[in-house]
């Protein structure tokens, strides 16, 4: 297999990188332009509050600007005592709000209106978000609610961290890759560093679904009653799993050409005809054997197939002149007979 064949063999699992490295950046573009539907689409979770009421215990609570606005309110208009919108996204990066519409199909259209600024590790605090901070409002979350929040802003650090370098590796999967047209050791590299791209991709996909699953189920069970409801996205997690697939479906490929797909040409090195094999054993070989006539066959070579004489009174085989007795076989040579002939190269 020449240089062209080892590039059709690296070219499988080089696809199947970039394939793994398109995904992941598509997972990071969610939330990047509120103008931009697909992007709005790439959401782990959303929160929504179109139907938010408010609990009459909430009343009770110490005078503040949230509470005073609520003292006289109930029902639907607690959203706009709040500012709260429809719905909120939460991205990777940040999170976006917007308020449902009616399209003109008569179907249900999401406007986004605003998206939050893009941060490190960053995590949905709806108390923070909704302006809760410092109204005692907050206390009414059930002890489910706060654990679970407390536990998804440490478990985000580590699903951002997974994707960054999962991002970073794929990076240099391609790159190292370009190695793996030179040679098999160059695959051996390229394997390696795949394998660490393929567990954190994983890492970061098995993070982010269990993560915002559990995150969704919490928010159902501990504000059902204020009519919250909370759901995850579809897009992002096709996204994240396609990148899972191709990571790893790569790096079968890298190990593959790692112990096969030689770049090596037969022809070119020598190998291509008979010629040339001869040619490359002279040339390595300091001397050869080859075979020589046998006396005792007559003449006849050890490849050529003796005949059947038949024996009798006066009958005398063929190339009889060129026979020699066994008794006289060391006489006529000198030496004991050796049926290869040695030669120098």
């Amino acid at each position: 297999m020449g240089k062209a064949g080892r590039f059709a063999c690296i070219f499988t699992p080089m696809a199947l990188t970039i394939a793994s490295l398109v995904c992941l950046i598509i997972v990071g573009l969610g939330g990047t332009n509120k103008n931009n539907s697909s992007f709005n689409n790439l959401y782990f979770f959303r929160a929504n509050t179109s139907d938010i009421n408010v609990d009459p215990s909430l009343i009770n609570l110490p005078s503040n600007d949230i509470t005073d606005k609520l003292g006289n309110i109930t029902g639907g208009t607690v959203k706009a005592a709040l500012d709260i919108k429809d719905f909120y996204h939460v991205h990777l990066w940040n999170y976006c709000d917007g308020d449902f519409g009616t399209n003109s199909t008569g179907g249900v259209s999401e406007s986004v209106t605003y998206c939050s600024p893009h941060t490190n590790e960053f995590w949905f605090n709806p108390v923070s978000v909704w302006g809760l901070n410092n109204t005692g409002v907050d206390q009414f979350f059930s002890k489910e609610l706060r654990a679970g929040l407390a536990t998804y802003k440490t478990v985000t650090k580590w699903m951002f961290i997974a994707y960054i370098v999962a991002l970073i590796s794929t990076i240099a999967e391609i790159l190292v890759g370009f190695l793996a047209l030179f040679s098999r050791l160059g695959s051996v590299a390229t394997t390696i560093v795949s394998t660490i791209s393929s567990l954190f991709v994983v890492g970061f996909a098995l993070t982010s679904t269990i993560l915002y699953a559990t995150l969704a189920s919490t928010f159902n069970s501990a504000l059902k009653k204020y009519s919250i409801h909370g759901s995850l996205g579809h897009s992002i997690y096709v996204a994240i799993w396609l990148a899972v697939a191709f990571s790893w479906a790569a790096g079968l490929f890298w190990l593959f050409s790692s112990c096969c797909c030689s770049g090596r040409s037969d022809r070119i090195k020598g190998y291509g005809d008979e010629p040339g094999r001869r040619r490359m054993r002279h040339r390595d070989a300091p001397y050869q054997y080859e075979r020589v006539e046998s006396p005792i066959r007559g003449g006849l070579g050890y490849g050529t197939p003796q005949q059947k004489f038949q024996g009798g009174p006066g009958f005398q085989a063929p190339n009889a002149h060129h026979a020699m007795p066994l008794g006289n076989v060391g006489q006529q040579r000198g030496t004991a007979y050796e049926p290869f002939r040695h030669e120098g190269a």
